[in-house]
């Protein structure tokens, strides 16, 4: 807008006046600078970039009309294994504000380093991080643990804050969303009410779903669930249930053949009745631990993207397909 008026006022004649429209140019410049509100696009809204669904939703359901959300992760990839083209690591630095989750994807978290915008927001770091993965002591990576010195400082950082699966703790998703909508609200002053009035309703959404897990799962046959992806430690610890995950927090680590073993016993420990799967990433092992146990397999959303297989247009639906799911699991009454 500024360049605009400038060149209008090129047609006044008096050196005057356009020395007044200058200092009244760099005065709005100096109030915008120290407000630290963002740029806008051509339709005056802010170009937010999200790192994957998770992160999109919150934009989407706080930002409302006042944004323009777009996702570094596709529908349909498994956002642990992205890689950014230089096309979206160059587009990153145009981006108004951007929320990401530290820890989840390194490609991100680098990208994210490098861009030099200044509204950026670590969803990590808005709530409490612990450690999860899988139970009885095993560590994700099974028979090569002796191996893992090799990888340590490669990996050091993408799992030195925790387990990043927070999103799947509508409480601790709850407390994300609050410190995103505050974000938003210093990014962009002029709709504050607006950001504040929707991350509210988002807010009592959650409290809801959160409330149907309560009720749902308080009184059951067992605790203890299996699942390919050992995603759910926050859900199990909301809920007092037991994850046992066949692989870790990464979905593509491969189970050593002494942790299958172990998993062959927990069925009939904890009266176990199904291997969960996912459908981002291949069943296989799932159905291979299920024919071996005579259990059977059912679908356990992570939400780390939503497809066309989704049971659900968006988070909550398919939060509460996940609850309908483990309801029947573990035989809640």
């Amino acid at each position: 807008m500024g360049v605009m008026n400038v060149r209008r006022l090129r047609l006044i004649p008096t050196a005057a006046t356009a020395a007044a429209v200058a200092l009244g140019l760099l005065s709005v410049s100096a109030c915008s600078s120290s407000s630290g509100a963002a740029d806008k696009n051509g339709e005056g809204k802010l170009d937010v970039v999200a790192s994957f669904y998770p992160m999109q939703y919150l934009a989407e359901e706080i930002g409302g009309e006042h944004v323009d959300v777009s996702t570094l992760t596709k529908p349909g990839v498994e956002p642990h294994d992205l890689e950014l083209s230089p096309k979206q690591t160059a587009g990153l630095g145009e981006a108004d504000f951007i929320l990401y989750l530290k820890g989840l994807q390194p490609a991100v978290d680098e990208a994210v380093a490098q861009s030099g915008v200044k509204n950026t927001v670590d969803a990590a770091g808005l709530t409490h991080l612990e450690e999860h993965g899988t139970e009885a002591g095993h560590d994700e990576h099974g028979a090569e643990e002796e191996h893992a010195d090799e990888h340590a400082d490669e990996h050091a950082d993408e799992h030195a804050a925790g387990d990043p699966h927070i999103w799947l703790d509508p409480v601790k998703y709850s407390e994300v969303a609050k410190g995103v909508g505050k974000a938003l609200e210093k990014a962009d002053p002029d709709n504050a009410a607006a950001y504040k009035k929707n991350t509210d309703a988002l807010v009592s959404k959650l409290d809801g779903l959160h409330a149907k897990f309560e009720k749902g799962l308080k009184n059951t046959d067992t605790r203890t669930f299996i699942t390919t992806h050992a995603a759910f430690g926050y859900l199990a610890e909301r809920y007092d249930l037991k994850q046992e995950g066949i692989s870790g927090l990464d979905p593509d680590s491969e189970p050593s053949l002494s942790r299958m073993k172990d998993l062959q016993k927990i069925p009939k420990k904890d009266k176990v009745t199904t291997v969960f799967f996912e459908t981002l990433v291949s069943d296989k092992t799932a159905k291979t631990l299920a024919g071996d146990t005579g259990l059977k397999t059912d679908v356990l959303d992570p939400l780390e993207g939503i497809t066309d297989k989704s049971k659900g247009a968006d988070y909550v639906e398919v939060m509460e397909s996940n609850l309908s799911a483990l309801e029947k699991a573990l035989g809640a009454k």
